[in-house]
């Protein structure tokens, strides 16, 4: 089976296990993978970056204690394909100093570039930051026409 690789960055990952807008995309992601249709794609920051998320929630926005951690407990058990940082940084960099987006958001265009993967984002401010990517991002909201 030909799977598609999927870049996923950490504002769809999370739509996966806290509900927002466009979580109902997201699910149909984690769906395919699920499945087998998708290979899921991300930089190892993707790991700190969930934490982090997980952690503003429940310091700050209210997401009960034992339901972060729980959160945290599922997202290690995805079997995500990880690429190191110190791979795509040199990428990442030149890619954020062109398109003007930080290098944590870089690292993504940086990799689905390197694998030829589609990068999935519900962040709309990076995805038209990067327009002009030989391998166009795809936002989130825009998924439920795939």
């Amino acid at each position: 089976m030909n799977r598609t690789k999927l870049v996923v960055d950490s504002s769809v990952v999370i739509k996966w296990f806290v509900s927002e807008p466009y979580s109902n995309e997201a699910w149909r992601i984690l769906d395919g993978y699920q499945t087998g249709e998708y290979t899921l794609l991300a930089p190892d920051l993707l790991y700190a970056e969930i934490g982090n998320i997980v952690w503003k929630k429940c310091r700050l926005q209210g997401l009960d204690a034992e339901d972060a951690r729980q959160i945290i407990l599922a997202f290690c058990l995805l079997d995500l394909h990880c690429t190191p940082g110190a791979i795509l940084l040199k990428d990442a960099y030149a890619l954020a100093f062109t398109y003007r987006c930080t290098v944590y958001d870089a690292m993504y265009a940086a990799l689905s570039l390197r694998e030829d993967g589609l990068l999935v984002s519900a962040d709309e401010k990076l995805i038209t930051q990067l327009k002009g990517l030989p391998l166009a991002p795809v936002w989130i909201a825009e998924w439920k026409n795939r």
